[in-house]
């Protein structure tokens, strides 16, 4: 008997045949014998709709309400799932973010776990139920407020689970079959890959792919946990993904894999690129210039800073960052421009990023040529290049983001032989 963790995402629970569907899942992993503990999201669209909702009577929510309200969306997955699994003849008992002992900071809308003291989940464990918990949520000992966890907060719901029950893995259920080497609604062609190592998962979350979150992963690295990434709407096994010292479930006894030279390709359009120009090229201005922006709250992602002008005496400086960030960015900065002494602002939300990632990237030589070649070839023009060990990320026109990926994709040898299969449509 192994303890499982799962979590089920919005378009798994979108509506009542899929709700169905997820709770046959849950009671054949129960009837083959092991313990069940689920994390469940909103159903479909719900947050979003919620959040509209909110922004229609108000335009600036208070933060502790709309808490209140966006957490209401899984408490209503979770009865639901709860009474489906009871009409087949289990016992299942469901938990808010706070009855299940998920412990957070007091920052709304985005807050972390600080602590997870699942005991009523272990008492309902041990009398045999299938416990169903509500993702995305949680409460604050200082305040005794509900708060949310943000993007992703699900998928961390679900692992921080697994870690405090030391689960045997935490399986994340989405509408693909598992982790492939790009983006299947952008690359067809993409593979699915057996087993990926967190550090190249985190590089891959980090960048664009949206299979899994990037605070999960690293809460899953941090605490040791194992995680399964599969479909909804498939048996098949999916993709695991091993922290240092794991292995693969099913692995042969002393297997060791050699790292894959290139494990993925992903894309992002959700950046936006600043440029500061008539930067006066001295000590300091670089410094000056994050500091307004860290002010702001943005979050910079890639830095360039161009050669100074010899007759000038002055330099341009780009970043990029979320483009929700930007507007913010920019207002800061402006405010500041007299005082630090650029010319101008640029702004340009038209980018795109494209980032290849491999941990056998350390050891192989021409990784950067066959990306550069790829895309000389293509005809496609780099704005910003930006690397690690482990990654090479470079920022180009949002309209050749698409192609770019493709001819990348192929340039490493990445391509499938079959398509593949994308069951409901978002990737959550």
């Amino acid at each position: 008997m192994a303890l499982i963790v799962q979590k089920y995402g919005g378009s798994s629970v979108a509506d009542a045949e899929s709700i169905k569907r997820v709770a046959k899942r849950i009671v054949d992993t129960r009837r083959a014998g092991h313990d069940v503990v689920v994390a469940v999201s909103a159903m479909g669209d719900t947050t979003d709709e919620l959040l509209e909702l909110a922004h229609e009577v108000a335009p600036l929510p208070a933060p502790r309400e709309l808490d209140m309200l966006l957490s209401s969306g899984e408490r209503i997955s979770m009865a639901l799932l709860a009474m489906t699994i009871h009409s087949m003849g289990f016992e299942a008992r469901s938990f808010t973010g706070s009855q299940a002992g998920m412990i957070t900071d007091s920052h709304h809308g985005k807050a972390r776990i600080v602590d997870v003291t699942p005991v009523r989940l272990r008492e309902a464990l041990d009398e045999g139920a299938i416990v169903i918990v509500a993702g995305f949520q949680g409460f604050n000992r200082d305040t005794r407020d509900i708060t949310t966890l943000g993007r992703g907060g699900s998928d961390t719901t679900a692992v921080a689970l697994a870690a405090a029950l030391k689960a045997d893995v935490c399986e994340i259920y989405s509408d693909v079959d598992g982790i492939y080497t790009a983006d299947p609604r952008v690359i067809p062609l993409a593979r699915k890959l057996d087993r990926i190592s967190s550090e190249e998962m985190l590089e891959l979350a980090a960048n664009g792919a949206k299979v899994l979150y990037i605070r999960a992963v690293e809460y899953a690295r941090r605490h040791g946990v194992l995680i399964h990434a599969r479909s909804t709407f498939s048996s098949a096994e999916g993709t695991y993904v091993l922290g240092e010292g794991m292995t693969a479930p099913r692995a042969s006894e002393g297997e060791v894999m050699e790292e894959p030279i290139v494990a993925g390709v992903a894309t992002d359009l959700s950046q936006a690129k600043i440029t500061v120009t008539g930067v006066p090229d001295v000590p300091g201005k670089a410094a000056e210039i994050f500091k307004i922006v860290s002010k702001s709250g943005a979050n910079v992602d890639m830095i360039v800073q161009n050669v100074s002008a010899a007759s000038t005496g002055r330099t341009d400086i780009s970043f990029t960052l979320p483009k929700a960030d930007a507007p913010a960015a920019l207002k800061a900065l402006s405010v500041e421009q007299g005082e630090v002494g650029f010319e101008n602002l640029l702004h340009d939300d038209q980018i795109g990023k494209l980032s290849v990632v491999g941990a056998g990237m350390r050891t192989h030589s021409g990784v950067s040529a066959i990306l550069f070649e790829a895309l000389s070839e293509g005809g496609i023009n780099i704005e910003m290049i930006s690397t690690s060990e482990i990654r090479i990320s470079v920022v180009l026109r949002g309209s050749d983001l698409a192609e770019a990926a493709r001819t990348v994709h192929a340039a490493y040898g990445l391509d499938s032989e079959i398509e593949a299969v994308v069951h409901a449509g978002t990737g959550r």
